[in-house]
């Protein structure tokens, strides 16, 4: 046990907040571990830092014309600078309060990450459920946290410390949830997104957003590399990825990631500092921002029967298509049935009501359990994933983990399959092909 003498000193929330300030960033605040707001993050948290009591959320502003620019490249830039000075933010934080003999560490803002665990969760804090839990801002429907007086052009970071916070000694420290939510469903986002990501209605298509935008990170590399290694001859691969193409993933590569779109951030107009001028002329704001996003003419990368492919095909013709794959492989059972929701299709859906009852047997270690049963059900273009069996299917499929993981990545064909009986459907076994094309990868 400690001795006084050498207990770390106390430090209240509100000095934390200054100190993060002081460190250069823009605002923050900070969080109790504990608190229910942050639902099973705190479980990562704590997996990161065993010791952990409370974290901080830093924002950094980022240069608003540079990112609305319609050039990706200076977007980029941007994107790269700030996120360097939030990774440098929260290195002097927790280095001040190790100083003061506290734990304190801080995940990086972006990249590095624990990819070995690719495609399942790499982030090892989800930095955007810290900072709406803290009360910097609320979650947009282009799924940006939205600060209420910066808005979008911002970067989030956080620092996981031992502090025990103490609300009752300085409940002004401690964030908050925000009560309102600064994103007013201008919808903006909508028109600018390539791949039609965003619905009005809020739903989100992850895979359209990851395949596309994120097409020089991780997936997309990936997809490279193996039509590198696929190509009989130096004419073949061009054919599959051309030399401006080869040039961009060598830039992203040389220089930093870079992003194909983030066109959601360009012409977002919430937040304090910005709103005003889109109040004073709408009409002059979408013409400055979104139009030229819209009449752009540039490459997007779509999945091979996704309503990405089908959205920028009516939307958006001049702008030329490429399909690929997102080589988002689950690498589980469990992964599987995790990523079904982000892999969804509605579109791909239409007129599709069955239930599906799945039985894996021979799961990984990383499942836990020998055997996995799971329910899934698509009606009304919606979708409902749960464990167990539930009510009589319209398919039963039983079928070996490894022959069906092998199969969402490529690697054996489904016909294959079949004909070993590593995979056996019982009902409508047309259904199979259906459920197929809800899920394209």
């Amino acid at each position: 046990m400690q001795s006084p003498s050498v207990l770390p000193p106390s430090i209240t929330p509100s000095e934390l907040v200054d100190l993060a300030r002081q460190a250069g960033a823009e605002d923050a605040a900070c969080i109790p571990v504990e608190a229910s707001r942050l639902g099973e993050e705190a479980d990562h948290i704590r997996s990161v830092l065993p010791e952990a009591k409370s974290v901080i959320s830093i924002v950094v502003a980022m240069n608003r014309e540079q990112l609305n620019a319609p050039a990706r490249s200076m977007a980029n830039l941007e994107f790269h600078h700030a996120g360097e000075e939030v990774n440098a933010i929260c290195r002097r934080l927790a280095l001040a309060l190790c100083k003061r003999g506290h734990k304190a560490l801080a995940p990086a803002m972006g990249f590095p990450m624990e990819a070995q665990q690719f495609p399942a969760r790499i982030w090892p804090v989800a930095h955007k459920v810290v900072a709406v839990a803290a009360g910097m801002g609320h979650m947009g429907l282009h799924r940006s946290v939205i600060h209420p007086r910066l808005g979008s052009s911002i970067l989030l970071g956080t620092v996981v410390t031992d502090i025990d916070l103490d609300p009752q000694a300085d409940p002004s420290g401690i964030g908050a949830p925000l009560e309102g939510n600064p994103c007013f469903q201008c919808k903006l986002c909508v028109p600018a997104c390539p791949v039609g990501a965003i619905s009005p209605d809020g739903a989100f298509q992850f895979t359209a957003c990851l395949t596309h935008n994120y097409r020089e990170f991780m997936g997309g590399f990936a997809d490279w590399a193996e039509s590198l290694a696929s190509s009989r001859s130096a004419l073949e691969f061009r054919r599959k990825s051309p030399t401006h193409e080869q040039v961009s993933l060598w830039q992203s590569l040389s220089f930093g990631a870079n992003y194909k779109a983030a066109y959601c951030m360009a012409v977002c107009p919430a937040g304090d500092d910005v709103i005003s001028p889109f109040l004073r002329d709408k009409r002059g704001w979408r013409d400055r921002y979104l139009r030229p996003i819209e009449e752009r003419v540039e490459t997007v990368y779509v999945l091979p029967g996704s309503d990405a492919e089908s959205y920028v095909t009516k939307r958006y013709p001049h702008k030329p298509v490429r399909r690929v794959s997102s080589h988002v492989h689950p690498r589980s059972i469990g992964g599987f049935l995790d990523s079904l929701e982000l892999a969804f299709q509605p579109g791909q859906s239409k007129g599709l009501d069955a239930r599906f009852h799945f039985r894996f047997t021979g799961c990984t270690e990383t499942d836990g359990t020998e055997t996995i049963d799971a329910t899934v059900e698509i009606r009304d273009g919606g979708l409902e994933v749960e464990r167990g069996h539930r009510w009589d299917p319209d398919l039963f499929v039983t079928a070996d983990a490894r022959t069906w993981l092998s199969f969402l990545a490529h690697e054996i064909s489904i016909l294959r399959a079949l004909l070993t009986r590593k995979v056996r459907p019982r009902g409508r076994i047309s259904l199979l092909a259906a459920f197929g094309r809800c899920f394209p990868l």
